[in-house]
């Protein structure tokens, strides 16, 4: 039988196989779940994943909205909070201090498979709204952030990347691989990445890696309205002299 979003129906699975299946069954696109569409994407009997949300609400860990559907509960944020983020800790001043040098939307971003992750974000309510969150996932080669990393990446990995079915959230998106390929070779000759609408329509954005060792540890990366395109370049430099703070700070 074939494969569900956050786990399988294969037979024999430990209950903690299931547990983390209900979890998985959550995502940035699935924040909310009514019981039978957890079962779906847990690949779970609806009676098992029924008894399993019950003891999952008794400890917090899944919690009801307003109208009944099911969410991520208060305990697994407090557990998540205990984890330790030293890139998330070492670069939010800079952040901080970028944001309040600019007033525009920063944030932060590490590698996590053919992914970006954002791990911190800075943000104020008069700049543009942007569309990364802390723990969010986006692809990379539509986002200044996965530019900025994929451009330092090994060729191995940069032509595996290219060889992939490439999303297309605008129809500003570079998805021609050799175009592509052109482009990441310039950010790298040039040290940051630049991008227009091809994340969200009337944004645009700039990037820089930080850069341990010369490996892509991290792409700090800043968002501003497409209607200020032309602003971009200046920020450059602030945008890269951030970044390289926190590569001596991290490294």
């Amino acid at each position: 039988m074939a494969l569900m979003s956050g786990g399988s129906r294969e037979p024999g699975r430990s209950v903690t196989s299931k547990v983390l299946a209900i979890l998985g069954a959550f995502d940035a696109a699935h924040p909310q779940l009514t019981l039978t569409e957890l079962a779906r994407r847990s690949g779970l009997p609806l009676s098992t994943a029924h008894r399993l949300v019950g003891e999952l609400e008794e400890w917090r860990a899944l919690g009801r909205t307003s109208d009944g559907r099911l969410r991520v509960g208060q305990r697994l944020w407090e557990l998540g909070r205990l984890a330790p983020n030293r890139l998330q800790e070492l670069a939010h001043p800079w952040l901080q201090e970028l944001f309040g040098s600019t007033g525009e939307n920063v944030h932060i971003a590490v590698r996590d498979g053919v992914e970006v992750l954002f791990v911190d974000k800075v943000y104020g309510r008069r700049a543009v709204p942007i569309v990364s969150r802390i723990g969010g996932r986006l692809p990379m080669h539509p986002t200044g952030v996965g530019k900025a990393l994929l451009a330092y990446e090994p060729d191995w990995f940069v032509t595996s990347y290219l060889a992939r079915a490439l999303e297309r959230p605008t129809p500003r998106t570079i998805t021609e691989p050799g175009r592509l390929a052109r482009e990441l070779a310039a950010v790298r000759a040039q040290g940051y990445a630049l991008t227009h609408e091809e994340m969200t329509l009337g944004s645009c954005s700039a990037a820089a890696p930080v850069l341990v060792a010369g490996r892509p540890e991290a792409a700090l990366g800043i968002v501003l309205s497409s209607r200020r395109a032309r602003e971009l370049p200046r920020l450059v430099e602030p945008l890269r002299a951030a970044a390289a703070g926190i590569a001596r700070a991290y490294g």
